[in-house]
């Protein structure tokens, strides 16, 4: 199962829409179950270094299927995964990246978001996430 460019769009749609209420400006990066770029958005006036921010949250979400936040409480020194985020190229262990499920409960993509804290990345991810 793959994530669709009308999901991806319509994921796009709902995070947007939580960054507005947020007061903050987002790069949104939807990736499909391969880890590929579906579809991104760079809100107007956000961070130019958090495009690549969100697609490797995104990416980060997708290979290991759990929440970058998540994994990032297992990274730190002492920990099961301490170091996976020199991994596949570069890893984002901080939250803001979500794995998107099907009805199913299959993993068929995931969303990555980056421009304020971590706080309102993970709430304008989940917003994605959720809105399929």
């Amino acid at each position: 199962m793959n994530i669709t460019l009308e999901q991806a769009e319509k994921m796009i749609v709902a995070a947007k829409a939580k960054a507005v209420e947020l007061d903050t400006k987002m790069n949104i990066c939807v990736v499909d179950a391969g880890a590929n770029i579906l579809a991104f958005v760079r809100m107007d006036g956000a961070w130019l270094g958090s495009a690549d921010i969100s697609l490797k949250k995104a990416k980060t979400a997708r290979f290991f299927d759990f929440p970058t936040g998540v994994i990032g409480s297992l990274s730190q020194p002492g920990g099961s995964l301490f170091g996976i985020e020199h991994s596949n190229g570069g890893l984002i262990s901080f939250p803001g990246g979500v794995p998107v499920k099907n009805s199913a409960g299959e993993v068929i993509g995931a969303i990555g978001v980056s421009g304020s804290t971590v706080e309102n990345d993970n709430l304008v991810a989940e917003a994605g996430a959720n809105a399929l």
